[in-house]
């Protein structure tokens, strides 16, 4: 509890953020920075505090992404509309995937993961309904409030900080609640779980029902701010390794690890996109690379577990 107000502290200056600053690429980045940090922190509660590193975590961003677009084309609704159905359908698919993969251990899980939000992908670009290899597209200018497309980043910042919140609020309180030890013990080992009397496989599933919803989420708002969709930018692997990168850096299984890692990894990627154009989606993967490089030799509790040491470091008494 004593790092309370420095938690508060940052969450009022990203709240100030686009009243601070003018710019218009400025304000686009801090949005970004609060829904990627919506992603990974959806991730980090079955890949940080489970402990299941899952890297198929863009199968339910897709979903969310295209259920928001799929009612707007096909039946008219604002593209919010369909976070909801979204969230439900992630949730269906998350127990189909979970039943047999969480049987699976280590490295084994993850190629899972991977397969199965590929197979999603190639699905999306042969699916007509969801406009196959070329994608769906919002509404082109805005019919009313509801549509939620606005010109300026700054709407967008505050809708996005609120979901935030909320999910920040819903892993805190998880945290306290017996599925948060539960989590900490199937994190430790299954086996040694078990033995404990903990319902591995019934928890594992319940930690990954909330994760697929607010990815699913994080999907959603997505398509509603950028407008447009297609197979790579929704259900594409980057956007599942980009959660997992996210989180890692600032600390996997840490209440703000996630933002932590947004806060330093969206800036550098928007910048090198801005900077060398299609080209800066090669220095993105350079990036990538060696975060997992740096945070796996040096540093696998990321930046959270620097913060504790220096914070837990007592000064010596001279006697």
């Amino acid at each position: 509890m004593k790092h309370w107000p420095i938690a508060l502290a940052g969450f009022v200056a990203i709240a100030a953020w686009p009243l601070l600053v003018h710019d218009v690429f400025l304000q686009r980045v801090g949005a970004l920075v609060l829904l990627a940090a919506i992603s990974a922190s959806a991730w980090n509660l079955i890949g940080g505090y489970a402990g299941q590193v899952s890297v198929g975590h863009s199968i339910y961003f897709g979903i969310g992404a295209y259920a928001a677009l799929t009612l707007y084309t096909e039946l008219g609704w604002p593209p919010i509309a369909g976070a909801p159905i979204g969230m439900v359908v992630s949730m269906l698919i998350a127990v189909v995937i979970g039943t047999p993969t969480f049987r699976l251990r280590g490295h084994y899980f993850s190629m899972a993961t991977i397969a199965a939000a590929e197979l999603a992908r190639i699905l999306a670009s042969n699916w007509p309904l969801v406009g196959a290899a070329v994608g769906l597209m919002g509404p082109p200018r805005p019919r009313s409030v509801a549509d939620l497309s606005f010109i300026s980043p700054v709407p967008y910042h505050y809708l996005f900080l609120a979901a935030l919140v909320a999910l920040l609020g819903l892993t805190w309180a998880m945290q306290r609640s017996r599925m948060g030890y539960y989590l900490a013990a199937i994190r430790g080992g299954d086996r040694a779980a078990s033995s404990l009397g903990v319902p591995v496989l019934r928890y594992k599933l319940y930690a990954l029902l909330l994760s697929a919803a607010f990815t699913s989420l994080a999907g959603s708002l997505y398509a509603v701010m950028v407008g447009f969709i297609d197979p790579e930018s929704a259900l594409g692997i980057l956007i599942s390794v980009k959660m997992v990168i996210v989180a890692a850096l600032g600390g996997a299984g840490t209440l703000f690890g996630p933002l932590v890692g947004a806060i330093i990894l969206v800036p550098l990627e928007e910048t090198t996109n801005a900077l060398y154009g299609g080209s800066g989606t090669g220095i993105t993967f350079i990036i990538y690379g060696a975060i997992i490089v740096f945070v796996a030799r040096f540093q696998p509790g990321g930046i959270a577990e620097i913060w504790r040491k220096l914070t837990e470091r007592r000064p010596t008494r001279v006697s």
